[in-house]
This record gives structure tokens, sequence and C-alpha cells, in this order.
């Protein structure tokens, strides 16, 4: 498991409840919680030995979603994370035996999809635009306690059928995303 985004937790009640639910996530699927990396830049001293002392790893450097699954499955949790985030995982991951080994929770691509312009989808979230096929995707069910804190939040899965039915020009383009147009660009990057 990978958690990026989750936020000053020590201040913020949402990303508490988004801790807690990643725990609950953890134990529910049996993973331990040493194979469970996070990174927010945003995380205080006592915020990450707290996570520490969970048994939770603090990956070591901004990847920038970077990560790639490497033949392994791989739970991805990235609630309310910025699209470059979920663009740029892709990218790390893009091809199909890579992608289907994956899951994405965290912002609906299909919200995206509807609350961007195409033409800024395709220009500036390349990878998530043509993903769009081969991805299957169900929303959280909503709670009127947690509304803020995972309204848009979706399960994501790639069909390793799917995306084969992808056209073979979608796989050729391997460009890594660079951002230098994106107005609403939503990623702390390394060094910043």
């Amino acid at each position: 498991c990978v958690c990026y985004g989750l936020g000053r937790f020590g201040r913020c009640p949402a990303a508490r409840y988004q801790l807690a639910f990643l725990l609950l996530l953890l134990d529910e699927l049996r993973v331990p919680p040493a194979r469970c990396a996070l990174f927010d830049p945003a995380f205080s001293a006592r915020e990450a030995a707290a996570l520490r002392a969970l048994g939770l790893c603090l990956l070591p450097d901004n990847e920038e979603g970077k990560h790639g699954v490497e033949g392994e499955a791989t739970l991805f949790y990235m609630v309310h994370c910025g699209k470059a985030l979920y663009n740029n995982l892709l990218w790390s991951n893009w091809s199909p035996a890579a992608l289907s080994k994956l899951v994405i929770i965290g912002n609906s691509f299909r919200g995206i999809e509807e609350r961007l312009l195409s033409r800024i989808l395709e220009r500036d979230y390349f990878y998530i635009a043509k993903v769009l096929k081969g991805v299957e995707e169900v929303a959280l069910p909503s709670h009127p306690r947690y509304l803020d804190t995972f309204n848009d939040t979706s399960v994501h899965w790639f069909p390793l059928d799917k995306l084969q039915e992808l056209s073979p020009e979608v796989w050729d383009f391997v460009e890594e995303p660079m951002y230098q147009d994106c107005e609403d660009l939503e990623i702390i990057r390394k060094g910043e």
C-alpha cells in the first residue's frame, strides 16, 4: 500500500478520519502496517513519529506520485490528491501489465472528466484521459457525517482485458508529464 497526500491529521479532523479509514482498510485487507508507505510533504515531525509508532513506513523522498508497482499488486490511497499526482502515477505504470496490478482509492476519474474541458484534460492530464475507457470505478457510499472527508472518492481498478482493448497507440506515448501550461496544478514538487 502507498498513501499520498493524507494531510495534517494532527490539525485536521478530515485527515484523521482518512487515516483511521486507511488503518481499518489495511486491517481488513490483512496488509501489515509495515507494508504501507506514506508521504505528504506537510507532515510535521510529530505526525511522522505518530505514523512510525503505528508501524507505518514513511517514504524518504517526494516521488511526485511516480511510484512503479514493479509487478506487485499495490493499493494507492490518495484521497483528495491533485490530478497531477494521479496522472504521474499512471505514467509510472503505463502498461497493461502494470496498471492491472494497481487499485486507486481517490478522486473520481469520471468526476475529473466531467469537471474539466476535454482539451485541458487531454493536454494536462493525458494519462488520466487515455485510461478512462480501461478503468472500472465505484464511488464510496456517502455518509452525512463524512461528506467533506470522502466526497468524490472512488475505488478504481484496471482490468487487464479492458486495458488490452485500448488501441495500441495509447501505449506508445510514454512522455513524462511536465505541466508547463497547467493553470490548476495541485502538486508539491521535489524541492518545493
